[in-house]
Formats: C-alpha cells, structure tokens, sequence
C-alpha cells in the first residue's frame, strides 16, 4: 500500500509493546505474586508434610500461575476465560437495527 510514495507498516504486536515483560498486566503479576506469597507462607507454616498436602500447599502458585499463563491469540487464560464466559452469559439473539431507510421492514 503506497501512497504518494509513503508505506506505512503496522507491526502485528502493537499491543505486546503495553504489556509487561511482553506478556503480563500490572494485575496478572498481582495474581501471582498473591499466589506465591500464600504458598511460601503454607510452605513455612507446614513443614514435614506428606506428598498429598505439599499438593495442597503448592496449588495457590500452581493456579496462579495457569492463570497468567501466555496463550495463543490472548495474551493469557485469564483474559481467555473472561472472553469465554462474556461471550455464554451474553445475549444470544441479536436484532437488526441497519442503517437502510427502511431499517429491514417491507
């Protein structure tokens, strides 16, 4: 695309450059950082624990951390399944409302 001899290019990841690190938000980074910070607690408060509870103690960082995961065309789970639930909670039926003079009526 020319025109009068100027190309104007815009890069694919534009929105990359606003993210942090390419990749979080100010608020992804809280998640996990709240994640991280419960379970180094639980780690302290349960020391000498068996396999099932250091399960138990490491899923707040675990669940965290799938959260602010990056994924393919958003930039992470959170942001997907927001998407996911907006789009099944929301309206289904959708009404013309076109911009002809007859707005769709015979």
């Amino acid at each position: 695309m020319e025109g009068n001899g100027q190309t104007y290019l815009i890069p694919a990841n534009t929105k990359k450059s606003k993210l942090i690190l390419g990749f979080f938000t100010p608020i992804d980074l809280g998640i996990f950082g709240v994640g991280v910070l419960i379970t180094v607690t639980m780690l302290f408060l349960f020391q000498g624990m068996s396999f099932q509870t250091a399960l138990i103690v490491l899923m707040p960082a675990l669940i965290s951390g799938f959260l602010v995961i990056p994924v393919p065309n958003y930039h992470n789970v959170l942001q997907l399944l927001t998407n996911i639930i907006t789009f099944l909670m929301n309206r289904k039926r959708y009404y013309w409302k076109g911009w002809c003079i007859k707005d769709g009526e015979k």
